[in-house]
């Protein structure tokens, strides 16, 4: 069950896809080039390597407890987590100001790949503290930021976003937690938190909550929403740690995967705290207005936006890791004569349908992991190129493309997960292997940070429709760059590269055409198949990325440099990409333009 993080391809992606050269000539980043890229993601392989991966099979058979409100973690989490804080490895795309280390997003992404890869629910812990990092510096004041950030970024404290509620899911318009403001300019929070990650745990000094809530007056729906700092400890003016809030730990969730993860229900103002009671006699939690009243989804949606982009990475991540133990097992698994016949039985490699197996799961991972890293270096783009038409632009790309990184590497994680199960066979579903953890671990990251529906529905409605499909049409016209760049080949791997993505280019134009055209006329024939675009996008995108890869690798090739066996892998995997998966694009595009009728056909009665 050990993990080897794949940083070659990491460093192929960085180099010839999404251009590490271009992002160290941002202001500010002239440091941050290939060299420092190679240093970063080597250290964090060894210390991801060596100290986060051991613990994932632990976390699955020792998961989190609860005694009397207190969450202790898996055995060697604590030890673990201050090793990561110690490295500066929560810091790593954070402000130098803050105690960060201040490097692109670009190379962050790889940082964050490892670290689920090695352990799905240990990485969980950071990546909800990153948001509430950013949500911060966005909306914090100044004393807010000099006061929590830093520890956060240190990795003394960790940070949790705290939105759900028993009746409240998706739906944030019926969150009902309140917050009272007080005559000092706190504000006394009351209410219940669900599902709220990491909300207890003994891994770090405090936990800082992002809470939602309403004041009395507050208007109805999402136009009522504060968000609020409640600090489990507070802090006292000095930065030492004082008094406990009244927030408290009720349960944790029995889960079906990431078991190590403890994930909270709390209790606002509940009377179990340190810090008495309101100005009208009644307990709460003590919390800190962020920014203005009534602004609090707006300043939540930077949190849950760099979740969703890390939950794609996590998606990518655990499908790594599955193929990485699926290969492992197949090389060692001997069953079976050799369909082109053989003295006695083989490993299970060398069967045509175990490689169609290891190969899915291979472009799969391969396709997703490129899509996210171009992604990063447009967010790269978007925040710090000179010219604000750059920026501009660039932080478009990034916005529509986070919904299709959650979403498609999320959703094909699973499909990468359960082949892991079947190359394993019979010994996949034994729970001793390991590769049904994986299958586990994957089924929540298409639910949690917006499903997989509320994705594709954003996609649609905020990142297509309402710029008239401008985004998506100015990638397909890349795309269509790519493909002329192909067409300098007539036969071969790429020539077969490029029939596949010309088809896709296609029909990925046709939806988008499709979706603009019909939305305000037949809006839920457009939504019945928002799902399928989400999807079609993603897998096109990603063959795009292959596709290009493949150019790359063709003309190292044929230049004489780089690893030529890495090389002729790229190719044969980018082949296989068009092939069998960029070849799904057609039924895709079918079911949206043509699927609304049966998606909802039916009464309600009927079901």
């Amino acid at each position: 069950m050990t993990y080897t993080a794949p940083v070659k391809d990491m460093m192929f992606v960085l180099k010839e896809l999404a251009g590490i050269d271009a992002v160290a000539q941002l202001p500010g980043m002239s440091e941050a080039g290939e060299e420092t890229a190679a240093a970063v993601l080597e250290e964090c392989a060894r210390f991801n390597q060596e100290v986060v991966a051991p613990l994932n099979w632990t976390g699955d058979i020792q998961p989190s407890s609860l005694a009397n409100g207190v969450v202790t973690t898996t055995p060697g989490f604590k030890a673990a987590f201050q090793q990561f804080g110690q490295g500066g490895w929560q810091g790593v795309q954070h402000s130098v100001e803050f105690g960060g280390q201040g490097l692109p997003k670009l190379i962050g992404t790889p940082c964050i790949e490892m670290l689920n890869a090695a352990n799905l629910s240990f990485a969980l812990c950071p990546l909800l503290t990153d948001g509430a990092i950013e949500a911060l510096m966005v909306a914090g004041t100044q004393a807010q930021q000099d006061q929590y950030v830093p520890n956060l970024i240190s990795g003394k404290w960790t940070g949790t976003m705290n939105l759900t509620e028993p009746q409240a899911g998706s739906d944030l318009a019926m969150v009902r937690s309140r917050a009272v403001r007080q005559p000092d300019g706190t504000y006394r929070v009351t209410g219940q938190k669900i599902y709220i990650t990491f909300g207890e745990h003994d891994m770090a000094e405090n936990i800082v909550h992002l809470v939602l809530a309403r004041t009395p007056e507050a208007p109805e729906g999402v136009k009522g929403i504060s968000l609020f700092i409640v600090p489990k400890i507070l802090v006292n003016a000095d930065g030492s740690l004082g008094k406990r809030n009244d927030v408290w730990c009720q349960s944790i969730e029995h889960k079906l995967g990431i078991k190590a993860s403890p994930t909270a229900v709390l209790l606002y103002g509940d009377g179990k705290g340190d810090v008495g009671v309101g100005e009208d006699g009644k307990p709460g939690a003590i919390g800190y207005l962020i920014g203005e009243e009534n602004r609090g989804l707006e300043y939540m949606f930077v949190m849950m936006n760099a979740a969703r982009f890390a939950v794609g990475m996590q998606g990518v991540a655990v499908a790594d890791r599955a193929y990485q133990k699926a290969v492992g097992y197949a090389r060692d698994r001997v069953q079976s004569r050799d369909v082109a016949g053989s003295s006695g039985p083989v490993s299970i490699i060398h069967h045509p349908d175990v490689r169609r197996m290891l190969m899915t799961q291979r472009a799969l991972t391969e396709g997703a992991r490129a899509m996210a890293y171009v992604a990063a270096a447009a967010s790269d783009a978007g925040h710090y190129a000179a010219e604000p038409e750059v920026r501009k632009t660039n932080m478009a790309v990034y916005e529509y493309l986070v919904p299709i990184v959650k979403g498609f590497s999320t959703e094909m994680s699973l499909e990468v997960t359960s082949l892991g199960v079947q190359v394993h066979g019979g010994m996949g579903f034994i729970e001793e292997t390991g590769a049904a953890q994986y299958y586990r671990d994957a089924r929540i990251l298409t639910i949690y940070e917006g499903t997989t529906a509320i994705q594709a529905n954003d996609l649609i409605g905020r990142k297509t429709v309402r710029d008239q499909g401008a985004v998506a049409r100015g990638l397909i016209g890349q795309m269509r760059t790519t493909s002329k760049a192909l067409a300098a080949f007539d036969g071969g791997d790429l020539a077969a590269i490029r029939h596949q993505l010309d088809a896709a280019i296609e029909a990925y134009d046709e939806v988008v055409g499709y979706i603009v055209a019909n939305f305000k006329a037949d809006i839920k024939g457009v939504f019945a198949g928002s799902v399928p675009y989400l999807m079609l996008a993603g897998t096109a995108l990603a063959g795009w990325q292959m596709a290009r890869a493949a150019l790359v690798a063709h003309q190292q090739l044929a230049q004489g440099e780089g690893d030529a066996a890495f090389l002729k892998a790229k190719i044969g995997t980018a082949r296989f990409y068009a092939d069998h998966i960029l070849s799904r694009v057609s039924g895709l595009r079918s079911s949206i333009v043509s699927g609304a009728a049966g998606v909802l056909a039916l009464e309600e009665a009927a079901f």
